[in-house]
């Protein structure tokens, strides 16, 4: 019953936007830290941003600040990640996962939970 559905990924020209949704099941979104990551081909999987529990603070990650919004609907049991102003280095598979407690943290294996990813491609 557990389970993290991401959304919203494609194709888009340098400078374009995306918003991508991670839909949750099987347990209550806002009771725990959901955060953002991505990973290109051949590189690690990195952290992208993160919201804590009852999304008391927001986390990104250098590379995205300013750029990407990441927001919490409590209502539909939902993670948004808004990205502006996308660039080539954006490209790659972006996953949501949920923390095991209601804090944000940078480990990838502080996440017990992810979902199967959707692929952003960023190119002209």
């Amino acid at each position: 019953q557990l389970q993290l559905v991401e959304s919203g990924g494609g194709l888009v020209q340098p400078g374009g936007s995306l918003r991508l949704s991670c839909a949750a099941s099987g347990f209550t979104l806002d009771y725990y830290a959901i955060g953002w990551f991505r990973q290109a081909p051949g590189k690690e999987r990195e952290g992208v941003s993160c919201i804590s529990r009852n999304g008391g603070t927001t986390n990104y990650a250098d590379s995205v600040k300013g750029r990407f919004t990441l927001s919490r609907d409590n209502a539909k049991n939902t993670v948004y990640l808004q990205m502006n102003s996308l660039e080539p280095e954006d490209t790659a598979i972006y996953y949501c996962a949920k923390h095991s407690v209601g804090y944000c943290s940078d480990s990838v294996s502080s996440y017990g939970y992810w979902g199967q990813g959707t692929q952003v491609t960023v190119s002209s």
